[in-house]
């Protein structure tokens, strides 16, 4: 936004602007803020293009070209392009579906009754940055919701205060000492606490979506127990990356290889001894069902349901990965190649996977989930089935705190927060809390924007 302003006193004419998702981060009044500014500019004569998934700035936009009809490897190609009215009676384009039909609310049908108040976590005197001593609840078992002008303090209050915090009482047992905050009850009905970020699931080729969710290890062992493994004598480790003896020996399992090019950045490329495949060729010659091991890992996740519906356990965490919308990427999918919001959604499906009592009947631990701007980089379409991936977070008994600015999360949260009024020095108190509905019968920016978008739905 600084740089708009610069660009606004600068009076240049016949400039090409090219943004990339300039509404991050910014809160809906923010938003159209950043559209009139950008709109001042196009008024000077400039041409702007913008990468972007706020409806809002859709429906701001003279020309839309909509991509797809998926996504990965299914995308690509140009579904619509021209007005957005034009975009709303074009049947294949996603994007025109969901703006001629926007998501109803409560997505569910209904709201969660109120928490009790043994259902509540309460921080008191939360001070940090501006913080103005707040005392905030959060209720337990709950979708919440912290939301707020740029600057309010959202992040300082989840993130520097009740995670740490909660964190450090938890690992204690409750002897750790506060900080930026005076007290914090109810702590003692979460069993842990876990921030689910956009951080990568893993640094190196050989970590994929199905290493770090877990069921790859069942495939291993489906690989391990076919007769030409036995007659083999291979185990379940032959098929893995990390053992020398199964892997391929030109790049050690990764599937590519790196060239150090000088002065140059360097070039991977895929090895030439297994081609991509990652295993040996002894190892590839054992088959599953007429699929190698190599196979397997080339499969998408859409395929891979089917193939692997006997194995309950392994088709039970492959559809939870369709059901947030992955299931266009392939099991082996490298996770350096994965953009944040697809790392972010691997990781809360990894949770979901964990999320089911186990065999002896066991409940599994009461977590209390921090998301800081999930929606980020995220279609209508994937934020939908990120708010049904949350639900079902909160449905096993946990608890979800979102630091959001998108009016279809805060629809749907069972607590919303909102921090204000303004930002920096002028905010850090609460301005309103409750559902949305309570919410938005009170006054404040949030209370303004989330009054127009519920009355529209």
């Amino acid at each position: 936004r600084i740089r708009l302003a610069a660009q606004l006193g600068s009076n240049l004419q016949g400039v090409c602007y090219v943004m990339d998702e300039p509404t991050i981060g910014l809160h809906p009044r923010d938003n159209r803020m950043l559209l009139e500014t950008l709109g001042r500019l196009e008024g000077k004569g400039n041409t702007i293009v913008v990468v972007e998934h706020d409806e809002d700035t859709i429906r701001r936009a003279e020309h839309v070209i909509d991509l797809g009809p998926g996504a990965g490897v299914r995308g690509g190609e140009v579904v619509a392009a021209g007005t957005v009215d034009e975009l709303l009676a074009n049947p294949d384009s996603v994007t025109g579906r969901y703006l001629a039909s926007p998501l109803p609310h409560p997505l569910l049908g209904s709201r969660r009754p109120p928490a009790k108040p043994a259902e509540r976590l309460k921080l008191v005197g939360a001070s940090l940055h501006n913080l103005k001593n707040v005392d905030v609840e959060f209720a337990l078992g709950r979708l919440n919701c912290v939301t707020g002008v740029s600057g309010s303090g959202k992040s300082s209050l989840v993130r520097g205060v009740l995670h740490p915090n909660l964190k450090q009482l938890i690992a204690t047992k409750g002897s750790a000492r506060l900080t930026d905050c005076r007290g914090l009850t109810g702590w003692e009905a979460v069993d842990r606490v876990l921030e689910v970020d956009q951080t990568p699931i893993g640094k190196t080729p050989r970590s994929c979506p199905a290493t770090y969710i877990g069921f790859w290890d069942d495939i291993r062992k489906l690989f391990a127990g076919t007769e030409e493994a036995r007659l083999r004598g291979y185990g379940p480790g032959r098929f893995s990356f990390n053992v020398a003896e199964g892997r391929c020996p030109g790049c050690d399992g990764q599937g590519v290889k790196k060239i150090e090019m000088s002065f140059l950045a360097d070039v991977t490329v895929p090895c030439e001894l297994c081609r991509g495949k990652r295993f040996s060729p002894e190892t590839l010659a054992v088959r599953y069902k007429d699929r190698s091991i190599g196979e397997v890992l080339e499969m998408s996740v859409d395929e891979a349901v089917g193939f692997f519906k006997p194995i309950a356990k392994v088709h039970h965490a492959l559809k939870l990965l369709q059901d947030v919308g992955l299931g266009y990427l392939t099991l082996g999918q490298p996770s350096p190649t994965l953009s944040g919001g697809e790392a972010q959604r691997i990781k809360l499906v990894s949770e979901l996977a964990k999320a089911r009592p186990d065999f002896k009947g066991r409940k599994p631990p009461h977590t209390l989930y921090v998301l800081d701007e999930p929606t980020v980089g995220l279609h209508m379409a994937d934020v939908e089935k990120l708010i049904r991936v949350l639900h079902q977070l909160v449905e096993v008994g946990n608890t979800v705190v979102l630091i959001e600015h998108n009016l279809d999360l805060m629809a749907e949260a069972d607590h919303l927060i909102d921090l204000g009024p303004e930002g920096g020095d002028g905010g850090g108190t609460v301005v309103a809390a409750g559902t949305p509905e309570q919410v938005a019968a009170q006054q404040g920016h949030t209370a303004t924007v989330l009054r127009e978008f519920l009355a529209e739905r």
